[in-house]
């Protein structure tokens, strides 16, 4: 049996992974995967990767491009959800702010440098013309720092997952003054260079076990009842969301990771571009 460490956030996003693996369906290709949740995110993760603490992630495509333009020997494998990210910008319940552009000159709370809730950021403040050199951050590690950060008012807005968030709207907690989605596909799939040239064979029937779960997971009787109890997430949220959503199979395109690169090297985030070879299998 051969063990792979795979890392993700503990989002809906991943749960075809939590199926495939309560089913034996990767332990009957003879490989135990060893899943861990990663609260903190792509931040996190991607230092992970870098330290051959995992080997693979699923991770947010700018994250992962920008960690392996600085250096991450790392590669995308694939694309894992091919629909954009829908980023909620939220504030205090109790708030003074009541419009995406009152936030000008508000301090981001962001889980940590390199992070989505980091480099989204930067998305809106180009979005709305801001200076994006006066932009101010509290790292905040995870959506429980969030939650403290904003109401003791130590950072002014968080970015972050629409639907994962949704219930911290509902209780009071947050309220939502708009979304932003991600202008390229929201996640993929990465591999460490040393696992995915020394364990080609076993990356290849991780990825036909996991696309096979994907490609018919909206067609699982009651699957949204599922996500739903899982997540603690109300019904008509999780309709909504998984309406939306398109899990992938394909391999990330050369167009798309240029216009990521482009973004990136735009908003001052990255100093250069590297050739697809460099950050594609």
């Amino acid at each position: 049996m051969k063990t792979v460490r795979i890392v993700g956030v503990p989002e809906h996003f991943n749960f075809p992974w939590q199926m495939a693996i309560e089913e034996g369906a990767f332990e009957a290709r003879g490989i135990n995967l060893e899943w861990t949740n990663i609260p903190e995110g792509t931040g996190k993760m991607s230092q992970m990767l870098a330290n051959e603490e995992t080997d693979l992630a699923i991770i947010l495509t700018e994250g992962i491009v920008k960690s392996i333009v600085e250096g991450n020997p790392s590669k995308i494998v694939q694309e894992y959800i091919a629909s954009p990210l829908l980023w909620g910008i939220h504030v205090a319940a109790t708030s003074d702010y009541k419009t995406v552009s009152d936030l000008k000159n508000a301090k981001a709370a962001i889980s940590r440098l390199g992070s989505g809730s980091h480099l989204m950021a930067y998305v809106l403040g180009k979005n709305e013309q801001w200076d994006l050199e006066k932009l101010q951050f509290e790292i905040i590690d995870h959506l429980e720092g969030a939650v403290s950060a904003l109401t003791q008012r130590k950072a002014d807005f968080f970015m972050w997952e629409r639907f994962t968030t949704k219930p911290l709207v509902d209780k009071g907690v947050f309220r939502r003054l708009a979304d932003c989605p991600t202008p390229w596909p929201c996640f993929v799939l990465a591999a460490t260079n040393k696992f995915s040239s020394e364990q080609a064979r076993v990356l290849g029937h991780i990825l036909e076990v996991i696309n096979g779960y994907t490609a018919e997971f909206k067609n699982i009787p009651s699957i949204d009842r599922t996500l739903a109890n899982t997540y603690e997430q109300k019904l008509e949220d999780i309709k909504q969301w998984m309406s939306i959503t398109q899990w992938s199979q394909s391999k990330l395109s050369k167009e798309t990771l240029e216009a990521v690169q482009n973004t990136l090297v735009d908003l001052k985030l990255i100093a250069k571009k590297l050739p697809p070879d460099a950050v594609l299998i």
